[in-house]
């Protein structure tokens, strides 16, 4: 049911406006104030689609109630009516946020569509606003996966920050999730509802990256052909995320603090400065202080964006993780893959726990959709483990017969796979993670 509130001092024109909106739709609920302070009484306790106003009020102008009407109501609309109509009063009126601005008498008749149209614009904002929460709840604390001890501190710390301003500095391996935890951050931060955009430093050439991060004029350089947005200036009043901060220049540092310390930069071929409000999240997974000690990072920088440090764990020190995050991957590839619902063996989970896992989550990650491509049921086994891994786990459990477990084992794996492909050796070979020329040998060796 659409709720539509009627504020106008003139109690016979009121009533008439609501019978008029209830017989055009029962389903309307209509509510009437003859006041601006009863109206923000009900616009405390209740939620509207379209506010029609007049403009002229006992304690008030309606053009003024505006910002005050969207800071209560963000998904409202709000329609202005007045006796006398003048130019500067509908340019202010629709200034300050108004839908529409009608005179009476000589616009009454766009009066009803004009709240239809406003009725599809509040549940257009609203539909809108329910997508930005699920994408929030998506990025939120509450869905990163893990009840390991050191975890749970981690996101606490990470939580506590959230709700400041302060720039934070997340410390950790590579594949540790640094990124998801910057949009956890963000997500639950003052600045949610604005952008967050990421940055791997590591990914670009100096040049490049500047350009990327700053933006530049239309001719600044070869190539330059237009005026490009920086990501600085894509996130004003949001988020930027600069992965493997270390990376960066010390001339595009310098850049950085600027921007840390005054909020604003020169773009590349521009002589006027460009003003931001941004929050940045960095990361590494460099010890920076000795970065600094050898002239690889400016100092100042370094205390800038280590306000606040964060440091995370590691795969192996989060074990109890591993089965967790396993099936979370599994159920995410299910759905791509088409594949019904997945189980594990328990040799199979032991062994991911066992496994020191180098490159961490990301590593875990690309084990768990090399598995569900491999298996032919809805059971994940042993045998679709990389090769690696299996040999480790046979060499642990029984070192003697560790060499004919490793070859056995192979032969087994490889066969496993060209099975999958069908015979094709060279998407075998990019799955098993060696060259034709050695699956082809190993063809050969095992006489498969």
């Amino acid at each position: 049911m659409n709720k539509i509130l009627i504020i106008d001092d003139e109690e016979k024109l009121r009533s008439l406006l609501v019978r008029i909106i209830k017989l055009e739709d029962a389903a309307f609920d209509v509510w009437e104030a003859g006041t601006i302070k009863k109206a923000m009484q009900l616009l405390e306790q209740h939620d509207f689609d379209v506010i029609v106003s007049d403009v002229k009020l006992p304690d008030g102008n309606g053009i003024d109630i505006i910002p005050e009407i969207q800071k209560r109501q963000q998904i409202a609309e709000t329609i202005l009516m007045t006796a006398y109509g003048n130019i500067a009063d509908g340019v202010q009126a629709m200034k300050n946020g108004a839908f529409d601005y009608i005179t009476k008498g000589d616009d009454n008749n766009k009066l009803l569509p004009l709240i239809y149209k406003a009725i599809d614009k509040a549940q257009l904002k609203r539909r809108v606003k329910q997508l930005e929460l699920q994408v929030g709840k998506q990025y939120s604390f509450d869905q990163i996966v893990g009840t390991s001890p050191v975890l749970l501190e981690a996101i606490d710390l990470g939580r506590k920050v959230a709700s400041t301003d302060t720039t934070v500095m997340l410390l950790g391996e590579t594949g540790t999730g640094k990124e998801v935890f910057a949009q956890a951050i963000h997500a639950e931060s003052l600045r949610r509802e604005r952008a967050f955009v990421a940055l791997n430093c590591a990914a670009f050439g100096r040049e490049i990256l500047e350009s990327e991060l700053f933006g530049h004029r239309a001719g600044s350089f070869t190539g330059a052909m237009k005026d490009k947005k920086g990501l600085l200036e894509e996130a004003h009043r949001g988020t930027v995320f600069l992965d493997e901060i270390g990376e960066m220049a010390l001339d595009l540092q310098a850049k950085l603090l600027r921007v840390l310390e005054t909020g604003e930069f020169l773009k590349i071929g521009d002589t006027q400065p460009t003003k931001v409000d941004v929050r940045i999240i960095s990361a590494t997974n460099r010890n920076l202080e000795t970065e600094v000690s050898i002239g690889h990072f400016r100092a100042d920088l370094y205390y800038r964006l280590s306000v606040f440090e964060i440091s995370l764990p590691p795969l192996r020190d989060r074990r109890t993780d591993i089965p967790l995050l396993a099936k979370f991957f599994a159920q995410q590839d299910a759905s791509r893959l088409g594949k019904k619902e997945i189980n594990f063996s328990p040799a199979y989970l032991q062994i991911l726990q066992d496994n020191p896992w180098k490159g961490n989550i990301r590593e875990l990650r690309n084990t768990i959709e090399r598995s569900m491509i491999i298996t032919n049921g809805s059971l994940l086994d042993v045998d679709s483990l990389p090769f690696d891994m299996r040999r480790r786990s046979a060499e642990i459990i029984d070192s003697g017969g560790a060499d004919y477990a490793m070859t056995t084992m192979e032969r087994e794996h490889i066969q496993q796979v060209l099975k999958h492909t069908g015979g094709n050796k060279a998407e075998a070979a990019r799955l098993l993670g060696i060259g034709v020329a050695t699956l082809y040998r190993k063809i050969d060796e095992y006489k498969l």
